[in-house]
């Protein structure tokens, strides 16, 4: 992998909209989500996207008050760009942004990925009796 290449960037104004919408709308987690929704979750959170060469290659958001919590969302590198370590390398920088370095919890969940996430220290939930969604 060539990081020279790559660029991670949390400018609102870089992201591709339409390319994250249409990623977003067709991922199992976000199925049918729409534009506008794609543009109002953009707009409360903090974004970043992963450029290849000036291209926007992949992107995720994470929801946090940048102390005690954070949850990474919407997280995705497109399919032909995969198995290149891309993902380590995006996630990486995510987590060792000037802005999240020192939260204390982050969440996340996926389907599928729970090797990737592993390598960065995630574990299942302990004491999920604790946890509650609506």
């Amino acid at each position: 992998m060539d990081s020279n290449k790559l660029l991670v960037s949390t400018d609102k104004e870089k992201l591709d909209i339409p390319f994250i919408h249409s990623f977003l709308t067709n991922a199992y987690w976000s199925k049918g989500r729409t534009l506008e929704q794609v543009k109002k979750s953009i707009e409360n959170s903090t974004c970043f996207g992963l450029y290849l060469n000036n291209e926007q290659i992949g992107f995720a958001r994470v929801l946090s008050d940048k102390v005690i919590f954070a949850y990474l969302m919407d997280v995705f590198i497109i399919e032909e760009q995969r198995g290149r370590g891309y993902s380590k390398y995006f996630l990486n920088e995510i987590f060792n942004h000037q802005e999240f370095r020192d939260v204390k919890k982050w969440m996340l969940a996926t389907k599928d990925a729970h090797n990737l996430y592993k390598m960065f220290g995630f574990t299942t939930v302990t004491n999920a009796e604790k946890w509650m969604e609506k």
